[in-house]
């Protein structure tokens, strides 16, 4: 297989669908990349810069309102899609709504078998918690291959920075899914961008 170009990113890159339940789901033809993390860690914010689209996914300050697995198919003819997934540990949705999430999280997780690799975002500012820890250890259970990614690394002072770093990089070691390496990011800033997009083909073509 002739290695993957980041150009990729440059090409066509559209909106597939909105899949609020597992039937919904796109026809597993091609590889699938997912994005995970708890509601306002910049996901969103994340896939625009990695896609070099400002209005690909939709960004908001309201946490929890990426309710449903949502699809963009990268390349024509088709390479492969990313997956946007509902974000998590919010606190202003009810309960059942919460639960119903979460099952839909563990459901594609634990059962996509094009899914090649998740990458888990981190917020520099807060490191993980106990939220980011039980999807940490869903993915472990449902050997799910993943990346940590640390976002919004240009609001952390440099010494904070380099503490939460290997904070996180000291519990990455203690999950058996997980790559070893943290990728640091900033969309505003487009740090990391470059080398989270090498990572994403990477894995595309594992």
């Amino acid at each position: 297989m002739t290695p993957l170009h980041p150009k990729i990113f440059s090409g066509p890159i559209s909106f597939l669908k909105s899949a609020p339940q597992l039937q919904f789901l796109p026809d597993p033809s091609v590889p699938e990349i997912a994005f995970a993390g708890r509601s306002n860690v910049g996901k969103s914010s994340l896939i625009n810069a990695l896609t070099g689209r400002n209005g690909l996914a939709r960004t908001s300050n309201t946490p929890g309102r990426t309710q449903e697995l949502n699809f963009f198919d990268i390349g024509d003819p088709l390479i492969f899609r990313i997956c946007d997934m509902p974000g998590y540990g919010f606190a202003k949705a009810p309960p059942k709504v919460v639960q119903k999430w979460r099952y839909l999280i563990n459901d594609y997780l634990r059962g996509r078998q094009v899914l090649k690799r998740t990458f888990v975002l981190i917020d520099s500012r807060h490191g993980i918690k106990n939220t980011d820890e039980d999807v940490l250890d869903m993915l472990d259970k449902a050997a799910v291959s993943y990346r940590i990614v640390m976002t919004k690394a240009d609001k952390v002072k440099t010494a904070a920075l380099e503490a939460t770093k290997a904070k996180v990089l000291a519990e990455a070691k203690k999950h058996p899914a997980a790559h070893p390496d943290l990728i640091i990011t900033s969309s505003e800033k487009k740090q990391g961008i470059d080398e989270l997009r090498m990572a994403v083909l990477e894995a595309v073509q594992i």
